[in-house]
């Protein structure tokens, strides 16, 4: 499907092979949640386990809490940030070449020992593949949250579109 606005191409991505490649090629994602109306967002580690996202940080503070208060979140991870420009003379032709995954859902803050040990696991694979050992203490002071993915959806931005007076991709330094 492609949705037009003026100039701007963008295309859903339907294939969850290539929105999971999206997800495993980021380093950070941002966590949106809802503080007493108020959105806030923060960017976090994460991992992926099936159709879930594992998340962690302290067991106390502002995130900790308004999950506590309301478990819905909003997940985003973006890839590539490339300018492009369908005329160097319009401005409303520039736009980023990106990819956007955006995962709606609810958090289940996991209490179970070895199964933090198991999430704090499937996280490090984002990043390394080395194994790694938790100290006892590290884990108990952990705060893993397990997001269930409930609606997902991706999109990728910044197509190029022909013009009348140029070729695709005459850009100007």
């Amino acid at each position: 499907m492609i949705l037009q606005n003026g100039d701007m191409r963008t295309y859903t991505i339907e294939n969850r092979e290539e929105i999971y490649h999206i997800i495993r090629m980021c380093k950070i994602c941002y966590v949106a949640v809802s503080d007493k109306g108020f959105p806030y967002v923060l960017p976090m580690n994460f991992g992926l386990d099936g159709n879930c996202v594992l998340l962690h940080s302290a067991q106390q503070g502002r995130m900790w809490e308004t999950l506590k208060a309301n478990p819905r979140v909003c997940i985003n991870w973006t890839l590539g940030e490339e300018l492009v420009w369908q005329d160097a003379r319009v401005g409303c032709s520039y736009r980023v070449k990106s990819k956007s995954v955006l995962a709606e859902g609810s958090v289940e803050f996991v209490e179970d020992y070895d199964e933090k040990v198991r999430c704090m696991e499937k996280t490090m694979e984002q990043y390394s593949k080395h194994l790694f050992k938790f100290s006892a203490p590290s884990i108990n002071n952990v705060g893993v949250i397990k997001v269930l993915i409930e609606r997902l959806s991706a999109r990728r931005f910044g197509a190029k579109a022909l013009t009348p007076w140029g070729k695709p991709g005459d850009q100007e330094d």
